[in-house]
């Protein structure tokens, strides 16, 4: 009987042996429940002011970040740098753009977000860098994609980072480990494939 109620326990806390960390969990949530991409007015570098309807008919490879942060931040564009460019050209601007949305809009205007965009080399339109002012909309935004965000008393923050990919018709469509460079621009390409095969 204990070993039954062992067993029944791990199970549930594991999300069915699949997930063995809290992150984990919440991602195979999010993958299983693929949440809509709320409605939220996107700032961009250029000072461009638009919905995420934006980019309608096309995925939308997703990074969270701030530009002050020290330590995750700058891995994780590397990698999304290394990501786009694994991307056949064809597919770049018509049906896939790259967007890194900041959590700290007070301070990432669009000038820091400019500074920002020129260290990764983004061209600033098939991969843009963006805030959302509003900070209603950006905690909905980051509550149904479930980013963590906990400020410190100095103005930074400890956060979770992926590799968020977003469908043409606004729906998450995966959540990818921001290390695993090849893994996600594996997993990107056979989708794009996959849509023009439709097409």
């Amino acid at each position: 009987m204990v070993l039954l109620f062992g067993f029944i326990l791990i199970f549930t806390a594991t999300d069915g042996f699949q997930a063995y960390t809290l992150e984990t969990a919440r991602t195979n949530e999010l993958r299983a429940e693929q949440p809509a991409f709320p409605e939220v007015t996107l700032e961009d570098s250029k000072e461009r002011t638009y919905s995420f309807d934006e980019f309608a008919g096309k995925y939308v490879f997703i990074t969270f970040i701030y530009t002050a942060c020290m330590d995750v931040c700058p891995e994780l564009e590397m990698n999304q740098a290394q990501v786009y460019q694994s991307i056949p050209e064809k597919y770049i601007g018509e049906d896939i753009v790259f967007l890194s949305i900041s959590f700290d809009p007070d301070q990432d205007d669009p000038e820091a977000l400019e500074k920002y965009r020129m260290m990764f080399n983004s061209d600033g339109e098939t991969w843009r860098m963006a805030r959302i002012s509003d900070e209603q909309q950006l905690n909905r935004l980051l509550d149904e994609f479930g980013v963590v965000i906990i400020p410190d008393q100095n103005g930074n923050f400890t956060h979770n980072s992926a590799f968020y990919l977003v469908n043409p018709e606004g729906y998450l469509a995966d959540v990818m480990d921001y290390t695993d460079i090849e893994g996600a621009a594996e997993k990107v390409n056979s989708m794009l494939e996959k849509e023009g095969e439709i097409q």
